[in-house]
């Protein structure tokens, strides 16, 4: 048990890997969101990634309760966020946790990756659908021109004002008939 790291050492170790993969990590940040509130060992608000090392020697038992752990791997699993949690109870050498949290960002990273992926194949989708021609509506289909002869030549007139006509005299000869 000589070879397992402080909670101190820890975060400071988590801290390097951290920063070694681009993130610019605070330390001791207040975390308030999703009804949950603690100080978090590391943050990067910008990238929404950090880490947590639990610690009897910082009560941190007390400052995350199940629910609230379960809340923020509820928001990791949807990807609102992606916190890297390690809890004192199993020790962990330095090597160890540097590795566990490699492997961590190697995963989040690959999870980022497949969004950004999903995202851009739906925009593609979406962008085909909206490039797609229109169908032909019925509307468009009444200003079909119609040929009709007149005086040996041929004329086209739109159907619809082809059918109008006989219909507008077809009214007249009733008025008439009627007595109007």
């Amino acid at each position: 048990m000589s070879d397992t790291v402080s909670e101190t050492k820890a975060c400071d170790l988590l801290a390097r890997v951290f920063r070694a993969r681009g993130y610019a990590i605070a330390r001791n940040v207040m975390f308030r969101e999703y009804g949950v509130e603690f100080h978090v060992d590391g943050w990067d608000a910008g990238a929404r990634v950090g880490f947590e090392f639990l610690s009897s020697e910082d009560d941190d038992h007390d400052d995350l309760t199940l629910r609230e752990y379960k809340t923020l791997m509820d928001a990791q699993q949807r990807g609102e966020l992606s916190l890297f949690i390690i809890d004192e109870v199993e020790p962990v050498s330095a090597a160890d946790l540097a590795s566990a949290a490699s492997e961590f960002l190697d995963e989040m990273e690959a999870a980022v990756k497949a969004r950004w992926q999903a995202a851009a194949r739906r925009a593609s989708v979406q962008k085909k659908k909206a490039a797609a021609p229109k169908p032909v509506r019925a509307a468009v289909k009444k200003k079909a021109l119609v040929a009709t002869k007149k005086g040996g030549a041929t004329k086209k007139k739109p159907a619809a004002a082809a059918r109008r006509k006989p219909a507008k005299k077809a009214s007249v000869a009733k008025k008439r008939r009627a007595g109007r």
